[in-house]
């Protein structure tokens, strides 16, 4: 059904597409070409990219290619989501990058990889560059679509030059907007009025078309694009005979993809399935795997209305929309953790982190693992800014572990800083406590385990050669490279240990994230102290912590149930002490509110240890969990032949 329904979308694409005869000729030229085989497709919001890319996919697979076309808006950004993906795209068992290429060299035809609205999945882009493609046989091209133009390193890196093009898609030419204009019903001098604002962009010439052009306004004329979006989007829903459809598309612009469950909870006294039909068919609402996507661009600019005109209504729809995800979260299964993770950060409004994610602004310089050619301008950076025992210890840190330092070049190539980020668990336990930062850190998990089945990240060290520690582009790189590796992890990642020389510049910012301070584990290297700060995610990783930070910011109480630095429970001003595993059980019950929990789970997670069975020892707990809280509105129940579930207020 998926592949009936994109090539129904890509006909009638190609059926529609007027004015990108140029680009489209561009395209074929590229498969035709026998040097390139990357092309990076790039051009800002609303400039009908997936449009262009659609309709060129029908043209290739007429023409004898095997096309997949991957959209990174619904893959989750790490290596083993990737291969899924391509594995349910191929319709072939692939679970390593040696069996994409196995499978890949096997077609009889050339294969055409496309990864649309690739500036979602950025973080990869390293990874994609250094490892994927270099393996990929010689009858596969890559393409990619996205808003920024690639980082220079595509261009640069040993072996690529020649092999990598570009292709920027800006506005359409006058003559091609006229005839637009003028096919909607809109006289020559109508359109050439509104192509003066609009100029030629095509979700601009696309909203023109659908409102009374009367009401366009002469000083847009010389606005920012930006600016004309917004106007002629705000002009458009005021054009909608129908408060209702109005209504539906305010919710849907708070949300990262609309579903019958959401819009259910945002606006409850309507039929989901009626409001969704009202806006399924509207030229500017695309229909996705995962729901209904309004066109970001527009989706911005109702939001941003939104918020300006109704606070009170765009704070109430967030809330609803928490609410619903919070629910459906407990009882996802790890293939569609990421579409919920995704649609927490959506709803996060906190710079800090959405940037840290999925970065807004063009980023150009390139993460890489360092090379031993890299070591002596990793070593000068480091002489400017550190002291020389600090410097001994990076040349130690290389030579013993040189897999877990990174590199953050520069668009000309050069070394402009470097980073290094590692689980403890996969590096050697004797190097770490040679250094003196590391051995605080050890100490600390020491005395504060987490459970096995989970995971620790160490960032020891980031250092930009013009700025050192103070926040910088380069290390904006380092943070996003840190991100895929918190995608790597999750859901097992617990906490992230992290080191400065400077910590009270950005503590404002880390305490709003959630860092805490490590009492005791500043150490003196050399002449120097250095401060470590450390971020506990809680029981449910990334995803609980994204959930808990939205929740603050929209003033939900959440988890009050739990003082974790007493270790008790708070129930109306009532304390009640509880022991280490009575205290995780709790936590991990509640987290899956309302749902099953095995033995077997609980064990893993709160023992650390697999289940066997013949134990009882949560049986144990369980017990004198119920006889502590039973009084306060708590019951814990039993689910037979599986486990446990808990109820709050029973």
């Amino acid at each position: 059904m998926a592949r009936r329904i994109q090539d129904f979308a890509a006909g009638r694409v190609t059926r529609e597409l007027v004015g990108r005869d140029a680009e489209l000729e561009s395209l074929r030229a590229f498969l035709t070409e026998n040097r390139t085989c990357v092309l990076h497709v790039h051009g800002i919001g609303g400039t009908g990219k997936t449009s262009l890319l659609l309709a060129f996919s029908e043209a290739a697979r007429q023409a004898g290619w095997t096309v997949a076309f991957l959209d990174c808006r619904g893959i989750e950004p790490n290596e083993q989501a990737f291969l899924a993906e391509l594995q349910a795209t191929l319709h072939s068992t692939v679970t390593s990058i040696d069996d994409v290429a196995e499978r890949l060299s096997e077609s009889a035809t050339p294969v055409l990889l496309i990864l649309d609205t690739y500036e979602v999945f950025r973080s990869m882009d390293t990874w994609l560059r250094l490892t994927f493609v270099p393996q990929l046989p010689d009858n596969v091209f890559l393409m990619t679509s996205g808003r920024e133009p690639p980082v220079p390193a595509w261009f640069l890196t040993p072996g690529w030059q020649g092999l990598v093009s570009t292709l920027e898609v800006g506005p359409i030419s006058e003559l091609n907007a006229l005839t637009i204009l003028q096919q909607s019903g809109m006289s020559v001098n109508e359109a050439r009025r509104i192509n003066r604002v609009s100029r030629g962009h095509p979700l601009a010439l696309q909203l023109a078309t659908s409102i009374d052009r009367r009401h366009t306004s002469s000083d847009l004329e010389g606005a920012a694009i930006s600016r004309v979006v917004r106007e002629l989007t705000r002009i458009y829903l005021d054009e909608i005979d129908d408060p209702l459809t109005r209504q539906i598309l305010g919710a849907g612009s708070v949300v990262r993809r609309l579903t019958i469950s959401l819009l259910s909870a945002m606006l409850p006294d309507i039929s989901p399935e009626d409001g969704m039909e009202r806006i399924r068919s509207l030229p500017l609402v695309e229909q996705g795997r995962d729901g209904l996507h309004i066109h970001d661009v527009v989706q911005q600019a109702i939001s941003i209305m939104l918020r300006s005109d109704d606070p009170a209504r765009y704070r109430a729809y967030r809330r609803a929309a928490w609410n619903q995800l919070q629910s459906e979260v407990r009882s996802a299964g790890k293939a569609d953790l990421w579409r919920y993770t995704a649609d927490m950060l959506f709803l996060l409004e906190n710079p800090i982190v959405r940037e840290a994610f999925f970065p807004t602004g063009s980023q150009q310089f390139a993460v890489e693992p360092a090379r031993p050619e890299d070591l002596p301008a990793i070593r000068a950076i480091s002489v400017r800014h550190e002291c020389q025992a600090a410097t001994r210890l990076l040349e130690s840190h290389y030579q013993r572990e040189p897999q877990t330092l990174w590199t953050i070049r520069s668009p000309d190539d050069e070394i402009a800083g470097y980073f290094a980020a590692f689980d403890p668990a996969a590096v050697s336990r004797a190097w770490m406590r040679s250094d003196p930062v590391l051995r605080a850190w050890l100490d600390h998990l020491e005395r504060n385990p987490v459970p096995r089945s989970q995971q620790v990240l160490f960032v020891p060290r980031l250092l930009s050669e013009e700025y050192g520690e103070a926040p910088s582009p380069v290390q904006a790189g380092a943070w996003l490279e840190t991100k895929r590796l918190y995608m790597e992890m999750r859901p097992r990642l617990r906490r992230v240990y992290f080191s400065q020389r400077d910590l009270d510049t950005p503590w404002p910012a880390l305490e709003q994230l959630g860092f805490q301070r490590i009492s005791g584990s500043d150490v003196e290297i050399g002449d120097t102290t250095y401060y470590s700060a450390m971020l506990d995610f809680g029981p449910n990783s990334v995803d609980g912590w994204l959930t808990g930070l939205v929740a603050t910011e929209l003033g939900i109480e959440e988890d009050q149930l739990f003082d974790t630095d007493s270790r008790e429970l708070v129930i109306d001003g009532r304390r009640i002490g509880l022991t280490r595993l009575e205290f995780g059980v709790m936590q991990y019950l509640h987290s899956r509110q309302g749902h099953a929990v095995s033995r077997a789970d609980l064990l893993e997670n709160i023992w650390d240890y697999h289940y066997q069975g013949g134990s009882n020892v949560v049986d144990v707990v369980i017990r004198s969990l119920r006889k502590k809280t039973g009084a306060c509105g708590i019951g814990i129940e039993t689910v037979r032949g599986v486990g446990y579930r808990l109820r709050l207020n029973s």
